[in-house]
């Protein structure tokens, strides 16, 4: 998989001219992407368009002008962009409110370690991103944002696409199981063939 480069993120003046536009085409792709795990999880499924709008948003709100600067961000971002037969997404725990976050995140505590993707009577565990486990993981309390992997074998990857996929949450505080749609899986599934 070819990662983003420093010629795929456009400047602050032509990245302003194309921001709505673009914007719009990531939120609509983001849609498609958001699993509903229950009432208090979701999962957005990334890629390399969700990976260059973020790095180009991080060089808008930070004013990069430097190379140096937008390549360490592109280092970040780069490892979120799936490798072929791969899914990688990031986990939210979706609460607003000062109590909530208070009760659940304790509670929640090792839910990151929790979802699988189940393929009938395959299951394939999520991974968590290397580079983000040791900051955002705890054994007391749990971040609200959290980047996994899911490494798909590659009979399980060839038949992603026809066959029926959840993805489901075993936790002691939390449990979700939500059946993944054939557009999303098609979509997941064009990642691999992405250049």
């Amino acid at each position: 998989m070819r990662t983003l480069t420093i010629d795929d993120i456009l400047d602050l003046r032509a990245y302003e001219k194309v921001r709505a536009q673009l914007r719009q085409e990531v939120i609509d792709l983001k849609r498609l992407r958001r699993v509903a795990l229950g009432s208090m999880i979701s999962v957005v499924f990334e890629n390399k368009t969700t990976m260059r709008f973020q790095v180009q948003e991080m060089a808008r709100a930070e004013r990069m002008m430097r190379d140096e600067d937008i390549q360490a961000e592109l280092d970040v971002y780069n490892e979120l962009i799936p490798a072929k037969n791969e899914l990688v997404a990031t986990l939210f725990v979706e609460l607003t409110s000062k109590a909530e976050l208070e009760e659940w995140l304790p509670k929640l505590a090792g839910v990151e370690r929790s979802l699988q993707l189940v393929m009938g009577t395959v299951v394939v565990p999520a991974t968590l991103e290397a580079s983000h486990e040791e900051q955002l993981t705890r054994s007391d309390v749990t971040a609200s944002v959290h980047y996994l992997r899911f490494a798909l074998p590659e009979a399980v990857a060839s038949t992603f696409v026809d066959h029926e996929a959840h993805l489901v949450v075993h936790h002691a505080a939390y449990q979700a199981d939500a059946e993944l749609g054939g557009e999303l899986k098609r979509s997941l599934a064009a990642d691999w063939q992405m250049g």
